[in-house]
């Protein structure tokens, strides 16, 4: 229709091209006809003589504020006061006045939304920050599942605690935790756990053991999965690989194949994020001794054959030096 308009009235292509789109010359003209005529100034709506004058329309709006019909729909403030004997206005007129105070919206105290804040969390080690979630491993039957626990640090991208349970609980978390913290020999302090807001995260016997424990916690913000990248990350990889199946025939069989998953993850899985390491390796502290090792290697390699290397010598992937989960703008950065 737009390119319709360009064209002149008295055009000879108008009528075949109306009939090719299946369009009224009559309602082309019409149209061509709006466009170029100015709109029309709106005058004006005069005040109907009907209306209510101002002290009346004044009367009503402090009625609808008194306390005892604040709360309350127009519809029952009419019927309300017809009972009492009392005519004021019409149900719309209400609405009319209301609308003319701003007022026709909610008018009591209601429940605002949080305001949550972007977490912010820096890791420089191992056991600075750990990330944990709860993922749902298909049964042997429709609508079962298993639930499979995973503690993560961020830095060195191993899994430190993981647990498969018949269901989910902040019950079931308790031991899981205590037993990665001891075996970590995690001081009161040094740790903080970050979460997403599933309800075992956000329990009350979670946020126990943390203060219990010395553990500093941490929350994604409602339906923002990027809060959590590491677990959702690993969540991926777990389920991404070529032996991973459709469904579990029991619980056993979801342990066995976790364990599996998981010695080899922690083993022998190079990890882009962490230089191409394993997170045994970063995990432990070989990642200089490792990264100097590799680094001659390919210094040995450009020595052979310089001719290969066009732009500057190889270097090995960069090992980790800090992790962010949502690292701060460089305005803030900046001031800090």
């Amino acid at each position: 229709m737009g390119e319709l308009l360009a064209l002149k009235p008295c055009s000879g292509i108008t009528a075949a091209a109306c009939d090719a789109l299946g369009v009224s010359r009559a309602t082309l003209h019409r149209r061509q006809v709006a466009v170029m005529r100015p709109p029309a100034a709106r005058r004006p709506r005069p005040t109907p003589p009907r209306a209510l004058p101002p002290s009346e329309r004044q009367r009503v709006i402090e009625l609808l504020r008194e306390p005892q019909y604040v709360d309350l729909a127009p519809a029952e403030i009419y019927a309300t006061l017809l009972d009492q004997g009392i005519y004021l206005c019409s149900i719309r007129t209400m609405y009319r006045i209301l609308h003319e105070h701003a007022q026709v919206r909610e008018r009591r105290q209601q429940r605002r939304h949080i305001a949550y804040q972007k977490p912010e969390l820096l890791a420089q080690g191992p056991n600075q920050v750990w990330s944990w979630d709860i993922t749902k491993l298909m049964g042997p039957q429709k609508w079962t599942y298993f639930y499979l626990y995973v503690i993560i640090d961020i830095f060195s991208r191993r899994v430190v605690g993981w647990n498969v349970a018949d269901t989910e609980s902040a019950a079931l978390f308790k031991p899981l935790f205590e037993a990665s913290i001891a075996k970590h020999n995690v001081a009161p302090g040094d740790l903080t756990l970050h979460a997403d807001r599933g309800p075992s995260m956000t329990a009350k016997a979670t946020a126990f053991l943390l203060a219990d424990l010395g553990v500093t916690k941490s929350h994604s913000r409602p339906y923002t999965s990027n809060d959590n990248p590491f677990s959702e990350s690993h969540f991926k990889t777990l389920k991404y690989q070529p032996q991973f199946p459709k469904r579990f025939g029991c619980i056993q069989d979801a342990k066995t194949f976790c364990r599996h998953f998981f010695n080899w993850y922690n083993q022998d899985h190079h990890h882009l994020g962490i230089g191409l390491m394993t997170p045994n390796q970063v995990h432990y502290g070989q990642a200089d001794e490792i990264h100097a090792a590799r680094q001659m290697i390919l210094d040995l390699a450009f020595r052979k054959n310089p001719d290969r290397f066009v732009n500057q010598p190889p270097q090995p992937p960069q090992k980790p030096t800090a992790v962010w989960i949502n690292p701060p703008s460089h305005e803030r950065m900046a001031q800090v």
